[in-house]
């Protein structure tokens, strides 16, 4: 029976959002297969959760450190941040191998201490490019040079990687970014919520986009739908998500076609995917992998996407992608039209019972701790 220390850069449930849906399900898979996990959370206002004490051997809670405490900034914020003497103690009690979810919580990855542990990190981004991108985006001054300076030292901080001894990959195009920096790298898909393809064939009467709409990602993606999609189409639009900023709410507003749904719960949420006709997924940035579309992919009808959205994970044969607005607004148009049929469905349970299946991945990750003990 393997035991094991889980360090998440946060407490990950309820898993309501990217990189802790990974974790939490990834967490799940793993005591579903006998592990015993020992979790190590950093809090930001996130609750303890009974579900977590359930699934677990023990779970631990540390606070960040506020940014003030973390100057000058010599390490990335998002990593000194999330660093605890309390945390060292624990990882030192046993000799159980750790995976560090993220470069956020590897700053005790080269600790003299843990030299001869197993030690795994679980990459959720190339996160120095993932920060150049927002900063590329981030319309505050003051906020735009933390991000570069933060990207610029995510970047030099990257080498330390080389004391794992494994890396993984959670998309084929950061896999293969990460293989020509470092030894032992391996693609280690995503975990997620979905258990079964849950499609329904047939029409829906609306078109969907939904995700963490405080995030600027987000936030960019359901402004370019309203003002530059759907402003002139007709065709009803969704967006569903947590704390949309004031902006998007006046531009909403303005559009008897264009409705906002907010803060739904787990179970709203997945009534809205499952009835809506075409999920409009844009994104403007290649990073990671977008756990909404596999949400989507799983749940939903159509799914129709711009380029980046399935750039470098083999993703877009289960989409319909469009290379610009002109052709995005033509897509939508013509998809209103037709039936999803269950011939679609069949063929998102291919990929659901093999490249996606949390089980079977839960069981290579047990199988990479036993052959580096």
């Amino acid at each position: 029976m393997m035991h094991l220390h889980v360090i998440s850069f946060d407490v990950p449930y309820p898993p309501n959002y990217g990189g802790v849906i990974d974790v939490y399900y990834k967490v799940k898979a793993l005591a579903e297969e006998g592990a015993k996990v020992h979790l190590h959370s950093f809090s930001n206002g996130r609750e303890e959760s009974e579900d977590l004490k359930r699934l677990c051997e023990r779970v631990y809670y540390y606070p960040r450190i506020k940014p003030a405490a973390s100057l000058p900034l010599r390490v990335p914020h998002i990593i000194s941040s999330r660093k605890s003497s309390l945390l060292l103690d624990h990882l030192m009690e046993d000799s159980y191998p750790i995976l560090f979810e993220g470069m956020h919580t590897c700053f005790y990855l080269t600790h003299t201490y843990l030299k001869f542990r197993v030690k795994i990190v679980r990459m959720h981004n190339i996160e120095w490019e993932y920060y150049g991108s927002l900063a590329e985006r981030e319309p505050s001054w003051s906020k735009q040079q933390y991000l570069l300076r933060e990207s610029q030292l995510l970047k030099k901080y990257e080498r330390r990687l080389t004391a794992a001894d494994r890396i993984l990959g959670i998309s084929p195009k950061d896999t293969d970014y990460l293989s020509k920096r470092f030894n032992q790298v391996d693609y280690l898909p995503a975990f997620h919520p979905n258990d079964q393809v849950t499609c329904k064939p047939g029409k829906g009467k609306y078109c969907l986009y939904h995700g963490n709409l405080q995030v600027a990602e987000n936030h960019e993606a359901a402004m370019y739908l309203i003002d530059g999609v759907f402003h002139d189409m007709k065709i009803p639009l969704i967006i569903a998500g947590s704390n949309p900023r004031p902006e998007l709410i006046t531009a909403i507003s303005d559009f008897d076609h264009i409705s906002l749904f907010h803060n739904p719960g787990e179970g709203e949420m997945l009534d809205l995917i499952r009835s809506a006709h075409i999920h409009v997924l844009p994104t403007f940035q290649a990073t990671g992998i977008k756990l909404k579309l596999l949400k989507a992919l799983f749940n939903g009808r159509f799914v129709a996407v711009t380029p980046f959205m399935v750039q470098g994970n083999d993703l877009g044969k289960y989409c319909i992608v469009a290379q610009d607005t002109l052709e995005y607004k033509s897509l939508i148009a013509r998809l209103f039209k037709y039936e999803f049929s269950e011939r679609e469905i069949e063929t998102r349970r291919e990929l659901l019972g093999t490249r996606f299946s949390n089980r079977l991945h839960a069981k290579k990750l047990i199988q990479m701790f036993s052959e580096n003990e």
